[in-house]
C-alpha cells in the first residue's frame, strides 16, 4: 500500500474497484470498420474487369464496403442489376474461403481462399476470329 492510503491499482484501499484492463496489442482498426479490398486484391479484380471492358461486355462497376463484407459489382449497363459480384467475407475465411463470385440471380459461381483462382470463373473462353 502506498503512503497516501491508495493501492497500486489507483483506487482507494477497500473500494473494490479493479484496475483498468487494456487490450494487448491495441487494435489498429475500430470495431465497426468496414471490410475492404487491399491494393493487391483490387489490382487482380481490376485486371479481370479491364479485360471485360476491352471486350465490350462490361461497362460499369461499383464498390460497397460494410462491416461484414466488401463487394465489387460488375455491370453491363449502369441502370441494370450487376451481372457479377466479387465478394470478400472474412467470416467465411476458415470454412469455405473469403472470396466468392456471385451471378445476377445470386448463384455462387465459385468460392475459395485465393482470389486469383476464384476470378478465373469470370475469364471467358478464348474466342477465335478470322483475320
Amino acid at each position: 500500500m502506498a503512503e497516501n492510503g491508495s493501492d497500486r491499482n489507483g483506487g482507494a484501499e477497500g473500494e473494490g474497484r479493479p484496475a483498468a484492463v487494456h487490450p494487448f496489442p491495441p487494435s489498429k482498426t475500430p470495431r465497426n470498420a468496414p471490410v475492404t479490398f487491399d491494393r493487391h486484391e483490387l489490382r487482380d479484380i481490376l485486371n479481370v474487369y479491364g479485360r471485360g471492358v476491352a471486350s465490350g461486355e462490361w461497362k460499369d462497376y461499383a464498390l460497397d464496403f460494410t462491416p461484414q463484407r466488401s463487394v465489387f459489382s460488375i455491370y453491363r449497363r449502369a441502370s441494370e442489376v450487376p451481372l457479377y459480384r466479387v465478394e470478400k467475407d472474412p467470416s467465411l475465411a476458415r470454412r469455405q474461403g473469403a472470396y466468392a463470385v456471385v451471378n445476377a440471380t445470386g448463384f455462387v459461381l465459385k468460392r475459395g481462399h485465393e482470389l486469383v483462382q476464384v476470378l478465373r470463373v469470370l475469364e471467358g473462353k478464348p474466342k477465335l476470329s478470322v483475320v
